[in-house]
């Protein structure tokens, strides 16, 4: 390895992926791969101890989330750049990482030299964004959330609750097939695909308290 190298840290819950990136970064001297975490828990201790240029963070990982991971990060005040390397790339996935500090945001069918290009970037404090998220970004600044009708935030509390769609039918007095119109309607104003993600975003976004 150079003087110059990169140290790099990989966090990822799957062998397979790390393995791989660890094998195209390694065959590569501006890089230097100096160690592996399973979950967000030893990406934060691993970064702590070896002070790594950039984390390629995971974000949906065991015992600590990658999101989780980059607050911490940030709030241990290391000079690490966290670059997100996922497969996700709705609202739900792409705004928390960035809030949290996250420098960069590539999604997993990247190529092998968009994302050295990325990691180099990141190393020099650049924002990074694969095309997709770029695209969400700025759809978002050009045109604000969609507001969910009454009705709708009414179905995002109950559902808040753990309602099913038949206990949510009782209570609006409305039939099931209605409730499910509302939830598509839902799901696509929050750029969601379940509720569980809904509830999620509908907190982020104090939809509900």
């Amino acid at each position: 390895m150079t003087e110059t190298a990169i140290r790099i840290l990989i966090a990822d819950d799957h062998p397979i992926v790390r393995d791989g990136l660890r094998g195209m970064f390694t065959g590569d001297p501006r890089f230097e791969v100096v160690g592996e975490a399973a979950d967000g828990a030893e990406a934060v201790a691993l970064a702590r101890a070896l002070e790594p240029a950039v984390v390629l963070m995971d974000l949906r990982m065991p015992r600590m989330d990658g999101v989780t991971a980059i607050k911490r990060l940030a709030e241990l005040g290391l000079a690490t750049r966290v670059l997100v390397l996922t497969t996700y790339d709705t609202d739900s996935e792409v705004l928390p990482a960035i809030e949290a500090g996250a420098t960069g945001y590539l999604l997993k069918d990247a190529a092998g030299d968009q994302l050295m290009s990325a990691v180099e970037a990141a190393a020099r404090g650049e924002a990074v964004l694969s095309p997709t998220v770029a695209m969400r970004l700025m759809g978002r600044v050009r045109r604000p959330d969609s507001p969910l009708s009454t009705r709708e935030c009414e179905v995002l509390r109950l559902i808040a609750t753990g309602a099913t769609n038949r206990d949510i039918a009782g209570r609006l007095f409305i039939s099931e097939a209605t409730v499910k119109t509302h939830l598509l309607h839902l799901y696509a104003k929050l750029d969601v695909g379940d509720r569980a993600a809904a509830v999620a975003v509908g907190f982020q976004r104090g939809l509900l308290d």
